[in-house]
């Protein structure tokens, strides 16, 4: 009998641990799907979340690409009709300047009429004239310039074409050229240097008295005024029968005013 209710009572607290067993397997189940629901739950938010800040950025982004874009093209259009006319001038005289590189004594004895009517004690040397395939990329240059307003790739193949031709006719006009698009843009700094390159190494040029000018309206914007009056006043003295002494005059008038 008594070893009948100790069998009852052993087989009771079996079945009882293993009912406590059961029941802590099962809660953390439970518990566990609960969390990994709201962890997904707090994942979706999350992204949701993140990508309507991406939407927003996005939009923002597109805003101030649009504002950059009217502000260059404002900046475009107020500065090409002056470098649209000194283009036109450049080809003009470029195509002249071919016409007489075949004759020997045209440096010398056609000075004036070459380099924008330069001082008579100026010592005007030949420059070597382009061939076909420099011809070609200067006028890619300029197309680049004038029609696809592609400044900053005008501005890499200007130092390409410097590096590929150099000392050439049509190098000196590059230089030039890469003043002009720094002055357009506008990096005062670097158009200031090309300018000096084209007034200080090659003063005969034909492109030298355009350069002296240009070099004194980028002083000018610089805040540097006496350094621009005085090569506004080297342009009227040097090279006193071109256009742009005639620029140069009226500047000089203006800043007496």
């Amino acid at each position: 009998m008594r070893k009948r209710l100790m069998a009852t009572v052993a087989l009771s607290l079996a079945f009882g641990q293993a009912g406590v067993a059961l029941a802590q397997s099962s809660t953390p189940a439970f518990q566990s799907n609960a969390s990994e629901a709201q962890r997904k739950a707090n994942s979706s938010q999350a992204t949701a979340e993140l990508f309507y800040m991406i939407q927003q950025l996005q939009g923002e982004v597109r805003r101030l690409q649009g504002q950059v874009e009217e502000q260059r093209h404002l900046i475009n259009r107020l500065q090409e009709q002056g470098r649209d006319r000194y283009i036109d001038l450049d080809q003009r005289i470029l195509d002249l300047s071919e016409k007489v590189s075949t004759k020997a004594a045209a440096p010398a004895s056609g000075s004036g009429a070459e380099d924008g009517g330069a001082s008579a004690g100026m010592v005007a040397k030949e420059y070597r004239q382009p061939d076909a395939e420099e011809r070609e990329a200067y006028g890619q240059i300029q197309d680049l310039i004038r029609n696809q307003k592609k400044y900053d790739e005008a501005i890499s193949r200007l130092y390409e074409f410097i590096d590929k031709y150099p000392e050439g006719d049509l190098t000196v006009n590059a230089y030039y050229w890469l003043g002009e698009v720094y002055l357009v843009k506008p990096q005062l700094e670097q158009a200031k240097q090309a300018f000096t390159i084209v007034a200080t190494r090659y003063p005969d040029h034909r492109k030298a008295p355009d350069a002296v000018y240009k070099l004194g309206v980028t002083l000018d914007r610089l805040g540097e005024s006496q350094d621009a009056r005085r090569r506004m006043e080297s342009v009227v003295k040097d090279y006193p029968n071109s256009s742009a002494a005639k620029l140069a005059r009226k500047f000089l008038e203006s800043d007496k005013g």
